[in-house]
């Protein structure tokens, strides 16, 4: 049985089994999150790297502010001709490491994701724990 998935020693011994690693960055003054049409600027917030098997998450803790760019900013960031922005959602690279990890399908990978807030490594705990009391 797995137990708490709340307690840290115990997360961080599952995270390691399954090949996971966090890292804080310390000193982080600002983080901007750019959109076509806006910014979302995080002043000293909290910035957390999960390796995944070689993949890189970047997770930011903070209270945005949230702007719109100015008119030269967002026609430069766009060509015409270019792609549709990617749908919203946990990237394919979250979901697929849940449904393998956890072993679960997509629809139960998504929404451990979605309960998690996108935090893989939760959402695989929470589904290992949940398999362990069935």
């Amino acid at each position: 049985m797995i137990g708490n998935p709340r307690d840290p020693r115990q997360m961080e011994r599952m995270m390691r089994q399954l090949g996971m690693t966090t890292e804080e960055v310390p000193g982080v003054e600002e983080v901007i999150v750019r959109t076509s049409d806006k910014e979302h600027v995080f002043q000293r917030p909290e910035v957390t790297i999960l390796s995944v098997q070689g993949v890189k998450t970047y997770q930011i803790v903070g209270t945005p502010q949230v702007r719109a760019r100015s008119a030269g900013a967002s026609g430069a960031a766009t060509p015409a001709g270019a792609a549709p922005p990617a749908r919203a959602g946990p990237p394919e690279e979250d979901i697929a490491l849940v449904m393998e990890q956890a072993g679960v399908p997509r629809e139960e990978a998504l929404e451990a994701l979605f309960v998690a807030h996108g935090a893989p490594a939760e959402a695989i705990l929470s589904l290992l724990a949940r398999r362990g009391k069935g």
